[in-house]
């Protein structure tokens, strides 16, 4: 009996080793890695047998086991040849003389996260999908730990550089980039191969090139990504900040960056990590760039608004050398200003930021390139380009000459730049900037210093935040939108467009359009305004300064508008006879018209705010306007009835009147406005009155609906209202009743 048992036993073990052999044999056929699959990189390097440097290299960095195990990466690598070529450039015999940081920055460098066929690496991984032929770049696996840096005051501390722009995310190493070019991108972005040895002269461009190597075998395939075979080895590169650090050229540049620009704020979490990585205690601090900064110099992550948009784009510096940057602050910087330390840092960051670009500037589209302050270079890539380079977070050129911001070369930079005019310069940040600093739009800006505007009852109170207006000789101060809305009026005043140089010299006479739309005069190198002529003054200048869009004249007063009603400045033309005043006959109907209110000058009809022009018929033409019924009086004699008591008689005078006066328009004898104008008038069906109006400088004509021609007479013309010009002419308009 035992020994059937045991027979049994036998038997029944024997079974069980045979189906769990078979078991296994069926779990490996179906799991088991299978005969096809590529090995990894690393074992894809050996088998290669072209790679054994680079073999040695990544042993030496510590990474053998990541490269032949899973995951996901693109493998730049250089074979023998190339390093043999390297050691050669460093004057090394071979990799033992490589120490192991060495070799684990050409190692990281090479190693791009995710794996790539050479077709990818042209597209862009944004959050939405691919994005074709968008991409000239990759993050890789090398990064800049913990270092030495030194603050403002001299102090050396531990730092980690911003990896974002002007801020730092904890746990974000900020991971270098690796430019390559290819055939495909630069045909859809319309380069020329002549961009990629612009900035490799030494390489030549092959349709596939990682830095300045060449791909001479691409898309070797490994279970954990892909190989691209290069002919060169590639360091890591620095990233924007760190050249500029070590490279003297700019080192003024950079002074600026480090004294006005940078701070080192302290961060708990690199604090804790440093400590444990080291077992030190010292505080970690965060270099970082003011948050008015275009970029941070040191953030390899470009802009980071999805998180892979640095494979797409990249940051552009243009570091003008020591010799430019100082020529430049001391000739235009500092021509009003003591020192560095006395200009208001603004201005600092203005002249930093005009040299930075928020994308990557291509050679053969530097000039079309806008930098963060939508500005194209002023800068000659070939002529005054005297480096560059592909950083790791960006283009990177050193030039001979600086870039001019428009805030500093316009008509503008003669306030933002002068101490005398911060008051100024407020008021044109409100409004009229972004205008005056376009530098194919000419203008002339007559100065409002800062004791001229406090003269005329205008200062910004810190406190309220708000404009403010003392009345002279009174201490009742008014503050809010009032005052905002007449300075911001005024200041329009002082800025004039012009076209062909018409105020380069204002020793004759002349009147002319500014912004606001109101008309100022020049006579004898003085201006005067509406509001000045009303206050019995004239500004004086004192100098004059040319700029890129044209210059600034120096004054001692303020160019103010009228506060009064153009009815009043009518009546004050007229005088007490027709013997004395051109005008009289005219204004003697307005003044007993019953759409003139005499105490305010008002005129019915004439809304404040609203531009006119008021054609003033001469004497004798009042008087022919009579004589053909166009107004009350004798039509034998032409004596005017001024004062008439029948209603048909005064509409016809408020319709002669409204009909002289052009509607929503005002127009001077300069040749700029022409055309068909209308009038106040209206006839019964409510259709408005119109003229035809033709002008050159310093004359005019205005044909009426019946062809009748009226000249303008300059002699007794030009007299400045509110929003309105007053001319004398010697006829009438005549109007169709109908």
């Amino acid at each position: 009996m035992r020994r059937v048992l045991s027979s049994v036993l036998v038997i029944v073990t024997l079974m069980s080793i045979v189906s769990t052999g078979c078991k296994k044999k069926a779990f490996d056929e179906f799991y088991g890695r299978p005969d096809t699959l590529a090995q990894p990189i690393y074992q894809v390097l050996q088998q290669k047998g072209n790679f054994n440097t680079l073999l040695a290299c990544i042993d030496k960095a510590g990474y053998r086991n990541i490269l032949g195990a899973a995951g996901y990466w693109t493998l730049f690598a250089p074979n023998d040849a190339a390093f043999q070529k390297f050691f050669a450039e460093q004057g090394i015999s071979g990799i033992d003389k490589i120490d192991s940081a060495t070799a684990q920055g050409i190692v990281t460098y090479a190693l791009a996260y995710n794996a790539f066929t050479k077709a990818r690496l042209n597209d862009y991984q944004a959050n939405t999908g691919w994005i074709p032929n968008n991409s000239f770049r990759r993050r890789t696996a090398n990064y800049n730990s913990f270092y030495d840096d030194t603050t403002k005051t001299g102090t050396v501390v531990k730092a980690l550089g911003s990896n974002r722009n002007n801020n730092f995310v904890n746990g974000d190493n900020n991971n270098k980039y690796i430019s390559y070019f290819t055939d495909v991108y630069f045909t859809a972005k319309g380069l020329p191969t002549s961009d990629y040895t612009y900035f490799y002269p030494n390489s030549s461009f092959s349709g596939f090139n990682v830095m300045d190597a060449a791909v001479l075998k691409s898309d070797y395939v490994a279970e954990n990504g892909y190989i691209h075979e290069i002919d060169k080895v590639i360091l890591p590169t620095k990233n924007i900040d760190q050249h500029l650090k070590t490279t003297t050229q700019y080192s003024e540049f950079k002074k600026l960056l480090d004294k006005y620009i940078v701070s080192f704020v302290s961060n708990a979490d690199a604090t804790n990590r440093y400590k444990l990585l080291t077992g030190k205690n010292d505080p970690v601090y965060i270099k970082q760039f003011a948050p008015t900064t275009a970029f941070s110099p040191n953030n390899e992550n470009f802009l980071k608004a999805q998180d892979n948009d640095g494979q797409s784009n990249s940051f552009t510096l243009i570091a003008p050398n020591n010799t430019a940057t100082l020529n430049y602050i001391q000739n235009v910087l500092l021509e009003r200003y003591s020192s560095l330390d006395a200009l208001p840092t603004q201005i600092i960051q203005d002249f930093v930021n005009a040299h930075m670009w928020q994308t990557a500037v291509w050679p053969s589209k530097f000039a079309l390139t806008n930098n963060a302050q939508g500005q194209a270079p002023t800068i000659n890539a070939t002529s005054d380009i005297v480096e560059k380079k592909v950083l790791s977070n960006g283009f990177f050129y050193g030039s001979n000459k600086v870039q001019e911001a428009n805030v500093f070369r316009t008509v503008y930079g003669r306030a933002y730049l002068d101490p005398a005019n911060l008051l100024m310069t407020r008021a044109l940040d409100q409004s009229y900037r972004f205008t005056v600093t376009i530098p194919s739009i000419k203008y002339v800006m007559v100065m409002m210093s800062d004791a001229v505007m406090k003269k005329r009852g205008y200062d910004f109170s810190t406190v309220l935040n708000a404009w403010t207006y003392t009345k002279p000789g009174t201490t009742t101060v008014t503050s809010g939108s009032v005052p905002n809305s007449d300075l911001q009026r005024i200041l329009g005043t002082h800025i004039i467009p012009i076209t062909t140089g018409e105020l380069d010299n204002i020793t004759g006479t002349g009147i002319i359009e500014t912004a606001s739309g109101d008309y100022i005069k020049w006579n004898n190198g003085k201006f005067s305004s509406a509001g000045s002529e009303d206050s019995l003054y004239t500004v004086n200048t004192s100098s004059t300064k040319t700029s890129f869009n044209g210059r600034v004249y120096y004054a001692d007063n303020l160019l103010t508008f009228s506060t009064r009603n153009f009815g009043l400045k009518l009546v004050a033309l007229a005088g007490t006879s027709a013997a004395n005043s051109q005008f009289f006959n005219f204004v003697s109907y307005l003044r007993n018209a019953t759409i003139f209110t005499a105490a305010s000058g008002a005129i019915l009809t004439v809304q404040p705010g609203v531009f006119y022009t008021s054609f003033v018929p001469n004497n004798a033409a009042i008087v022919q306007a009579v004589k053909d019924g166009m107004l009350p009086g004798n039509k034998t004699t032409g004596v005017p009835n001024f004062a008439p008591t029948l209603q048909t008689d005064r509409d016809l005078v408020n319709s002669f009147i409204y009909n002289h006066i052009l509607n929503k328009a005002t127009v001077v004898p300069d040749g700029k406005k022409q055309g068909t104008f209308e009038t106040l008038y209206k006839n019964p069906a409510g259709d408005a009155g119109q003229v035809s109006i033709t002008s050159a400088l310093n004359t005019m004509q205005i044909k009426d609906n019946f062809n009748r021609t009226s000249n303008l007479v300059i002699a007794n013309s030009n007299n400045l209202a509110d929003r309105c010009v007053i001319h004398l002419i010697d006829g009438y308009i005549k109007y169709n009743p109908n």
